[in-house]
């Protein structure tokens, strides 16, 4: 995998690696990722999958997940993705992100699940799709457009 941290540790079945740490796939680290606790299960082959057991803090006002979390797991799900579609990307820049909230996501306790798919890529970018699950249910579905990041410093740094 070009352009990717060396994720010997993980396990490789066709392609796609099983069960990693965060700080096996970003090269800085995410400490927001971190802090959430998110698990990443699947990353390799154009598609990518993470869990994430939600905890009493993540709730709204009406005691079920915020939509924030549900965002930002399936954004990231997608942009993993992508990161394994085009194969010197090194980070992914969401240019656009529509996401449809089918029911509420869950409550403390519950684990939601995130798949991200690259369906079309071009040189730079990649349009994905992802769909998050709590259990059986399907409770929120993403549509999103990915740019391609060749470094992952950030002006300044």
């Amino acid at each position: 995998m070009h352009g990717l941290p060396n994720l010997s540790s993980a396990h490789d079945i066709d392609g796609i690696i099983m069960s990693h740490s965060l700080s096996e796939i970003f090269i800085n680290g995410n400490p927001y990722l971190e802090s959430l606790g998110v698990e990443v299960l699947e990353y390799g082959d154009g598609k990518a999958s993470m869990a994430l057991l939600l905890r009493p803090e993540f709730m709204n006002g009406w005691r079920v997940v915020q939509g924030g979390i549900s965002m930002t797991l399936m954004d990231v799900a997608m942009g993993l993705a992508m990161r394994t579609a085009i194969p010197d990307a090194r980070a992914a820049a969401t240019v656009d992100m529509n996401a449809s909230f089918l029911q509420p996501a869950g409550r403390a306790g519950e684990t939601l699940v995130a798949q991200g798919l690259v369906y079309h890529r071009s040189a730079t970018m990649c349009f994905c799709e992802a769909q998050l699950w709590n259990g059986d249910t399907l409770v929120a579905r993403a549509m999103g457009t990915f740019k391609a990041l060749k470094c992952v410093g950030m002006p300044g740094n």
